[in-house]
Order: structure tokens, then C-alpha cells, then sequence
């Protein structure tokens, strides 16, 4: 029987394999220089970690959890976002004992069951940060200024911060009402889903993507004009700090983002590079999370951006030729298995220099040897037969130029270091 992979996943081949390499090394040379270390949270996790704190009429929650129940009847979730696994981390493992701020980083995969599309699925991989233990604007900043380092080191030129305050657990009850009251006048104007949301999340109604609803609540009171002073003061300190960073931003009322833990600060970073403003990543401020699941009081700023969609966006207009690491520098054709382990000493040679080398396994002799080095996008070949076998030496042929010399094995690793570093000189001029 042939087997398919299941629908929304997808492999990624060694070709492409190279691209995500180097993006997330990317990613984390650029959380190191933030101070931001690096967290692994288990693949799944209770299920009451995700409905407490992503909140129960979530679309994650009602729609899109992967959960079962083990073998002891416990409910079980594959995770499907990073926070609240983090957030529980980070109470299990006394972080709030450290010097403040806490900064953590994640590269993981995520379990949604939703519908799959471009650049979406159903096992996805994102990239997040969580700082903890700070309320102040400073620290929103600074995570929104690690947001366009990576975007802008990634190769992302015309980058736009959307921007919003959503208030707190003081400013955001008044507001409700206020929104309740508006969004039941305008009920017939609603979809289903967020007829349902309207009395228990209304927020999230201001979230919904559907035509017919965004044209609803073009008109609803706006929570940037109902934020309490604290609030208000946070959100003009953010924005002075922003200004000072010259990181461009526009306030966008409507803005609040899909979960419940969420308040005060919310963003998203755009792009216009690929024609239409696309958002990149999103994130927020979420100073309850850590109460909700039995940890102390403890502000903390986050984002998240989807790895998938954000290589396949890059991989429109970035020129990705000078990663070529599956390519081997050097390719041994031999005569056959007499030749075979001095073949495999002098691959163990050149490994041991940082020099990539393939070689024939197979024993199929030199002018086959020869043509697997071509196909394999090879620079050299070293040819091995009876002949140099005697002598203690190798053929080396560039498979570019097609100049070949002999040279004795214990000279092969500076002649080949040479080579490479006379071709680096002529490539950087």
C-alpha cells in the first residue's frame, strides 16, 4: 500500500532544509544579542493549559485543539501556540526567582486543525519570544525593536508597525458594555461566530476578517479612547519610545488580536515588499497569564511569527545561491574496492578539516565516479587508482576549469584549502 502524508503537512527536502538552517540560525544569533535564551516546552501538554488561558471561545479552543486522552483518562493537547506552555514553564520552573526581566525564545511546532492553505497547516513551526517580569513601555519596546531587527535582517525593507492599546482589567469592563450595546444594535450585520462571541468575548468580534462584519463595526467605540490613565500613560510612553527608535507605526483601533489573555499593548509587523501589506508576526502584552495558571503576578510581552509562511515570503526575492552546503567541496571516484578504504581514509582526512566530501560506496570505478561528482555539483574530484595507489598520491581535477594535477595525500588538504580560499578571493572582487 502507498502512503500519503496526512492533509496540512508538508515535507521540507534537503533543498529548502538549507534555507530554514540558516533563517533560524538567524533567528537566534539575533535573541543572543537581545539577551533572550532559548526554551523547549514538551509537544503536548494538559489540555487546561490552553482552555484557561487561550480562553475558552477561541476559535483554538472550540475548533482547532488536537486533544485526546491518554491511556490514564488524562485530556491531552498537542499544543497549538507557545505562550501558555511557556507561561507553565516558567511558574514549574521557579523562573520567577531570577533577575528580572526573564527572556526566552522558542523555534517549535504547533498542532491546529484548520483548514489548510497557502502557507498554512496544520503541524506548523513558529518562532516566539516571551520577556517576563517587566511592566514597563521600555520593555514592549524592546521587543518590538528585536521584531524589525530579524524582519530587516531577513531581507524585509518596508516594515509597518500596527499598533493598539487594549486596556486592562480596569478600562476594558466600561468598554465592554459599551461595545456589547453597540454590537447588539448591529447584531443582523454579524456572522454566526461572532453572534456567538458577541456577550462573552465582544472584543474578539472586532478581530473577525469577514467583510460584512469589519464593515459592522467601522463604527464601534474605539478602546484607545476609553483606556484608563495608567493604560493611557503606557500607551503615550510606548509611542514616544517608538518615535525616538524611528521605528515607523500607525495606531490601528481595531486591532486587538484573537486571544483572551491578552491587554494593553497588541502589534503587528507588516510588509509591502511583496506587493499588498501582509502581516509578518503579531504579539502582545499579557500582565495576567501567569495568575491564571497559579503563578504570582507577572507582566510580560511576547510575539510570535509563523515560520513557514515567513520562508516562503522571503524566498520571493532573496537571492539564496551563496547556501550551497549539499553540494560537496570534493567527490573521491576510485578504481574499485582494492582502492576502497584508502578512498574512505582520505575522505576521513578532509571531514576532519571541515572540508565536505562524498565518495563511491559502491565501487562503480573512476568514470563513473567522474559523472556522479558532476551531478552532484561537486568543485573537485580526487581520482584514486592502482597507479596513485603505489605512488601515495591522488589526482585532483576541478570539475570547473577541468585543470587536474597530481598531488601527494599529505599535500591534498593545503592544495584544496588554497584552491578554496584563491576562489573566495576572485568571487569577493
Amino acid at each position: 500500500m502507498k502512503y500519503n502524508k496526512c492533509i496540512g503537512t508538508r515535507d521540507v527536502l534537503p533543498e529548502e532544509s538549507i534555507i530554514w538552517e540558516y533563517v533560524a540560525q538567524k533567528l537566534r544569533d539575533i535573541s543572543y544579542l537581545y539577551g533572550f535564551g532559548e526554551i523547549r516546552t514538551p509537544t503536548f501538554e494538559h489540555a487546561e493549559v490552553f482552555i484557561h488561558s487561550v480562553g475558552d471561545t477561541s476559535d483554538i479552543v472550540t475548533k482547532e485543539m488536537y486533544l485526546f486522552n491518554d491511556k490514564s483518562d488524562r485530556s491531552l493537547v498537542l499544543k497549538p501556540e507557545g505562550t501558555a506552555g511557556i507561561v507553565r514553564a516558567y511558574i514549574e520552573n521557579h523562573f520567577h526567582v531570577k533577575p528580572k526581566p526573564v527572556k526566552l525564545f522558542y523555534m517549535d511546532a504547533f498542532f491546529r486543525y484548520e483548514r489548510p492553505q497557502k502557507g498554512r497547516f496544520r503541524e506548523f513551526h513558529q518562532y516566539g519570544v516571551e520577556l517576563f517580569g517587566s511592566k514597563e513601555p521600555s520593555s514592549d519596546a524592546e521587543v518590538i525593536s528585536l521584531c524589525f531587527h530579524i524582519l530587516s535582517e531577513l531581507g524585509f525593507k518596508e516594515l509597518l508597525l500596527e499598533l493598539n492599546s487594549i486596556g486592562c482589567n480596569v478600562c476594558r469592563p466600561p468598554y465592554r458594555e459599551q461595545l456589547i450595546a453597540f454590537l447588539q444594535d448591529h447584531q443582523a450585520h454579524l456572522c454566526e461566530d461572532c453572534n456567538k462571541r458577541m456577550d462573552k468575548n465582544p472584543l474578539r468580534v472586532l478581530d473577525c476578517k469577514k467583510p460584512q462584519c469589519k464593515k459592522a463595526v467601522q463604527d464601534a467605540p474605539r478602546i484607545d479612547e476609553n483606556l484608563c490613565p495608567v493604560c493611557d500613560e503606557h500607551y503615550t510612553q510606548l509611542q514616544q519610545l517608538l518615535n525616538d527608535l524611528q521605528i515607523p507605526y500607525k495606531k490601528n483601533p481595531w486591532l486587538v488580536r484573537g486571544l483572551d489573555y491578552y491587554q494593553q499593548t497588541v502589534f503587528e509587523v507588516l510588509s509591502s515588499d511583496l506587493g499588498s501589506q501582509s502581516a509578518l508576526l503579531g504579539g502582545g502584552r499579557y500582565d495576567g497569564l501567569a495568575e491564571i495558571l497559579g503563578g504570582p503576578h507577572t507582566p510580560a510581552i511576547g510575539f510570535a511569527m509563523g515560520l513557514e509562511r515567513l520562508i516562503m515570503l522571503i524566498q520571493q526575492f532573496k537571492n539564496w545561491d551563496h547556501l550551497r552546503p549539499l553540494s560537496p567541496v570534493a567527490y573521491i571516484a576510485h578504481e574499485g574496492f582494492s582502492t576502497l578504504s584508502q578512498a574512505m581514509k582520505i575522505a576521513g582526512l578532509l571531514r576532519a578539516q571541515a572540508i565536505a566530501v562524498e565518495m563511491d560506496l559502491e565501487c562503480k570505478g573512476i568514470k563513473k565516479g567522474l559523472e556522479v561528482a558532476i551531478k552532484k555539483g561537486a568543485a573537485y574530484a580526487i581520482l584514486l587508482g592502482s597507479e596513485e595507489m603505489e605512488q601515495g598520491t591522488v589526482t585532483l581535477k576541478n570539475l570547473s576549469s577541468r585543470n587536474q594535477q597530481s598531488c601527494k595525500v599529505n599535500d591534498l588538504i593545503p592544495t584544496i584549502q588554497q584552491h578554496l580560499e584563491e576562489h573566495h578571493d576572485i568571487s569577493k572582487s
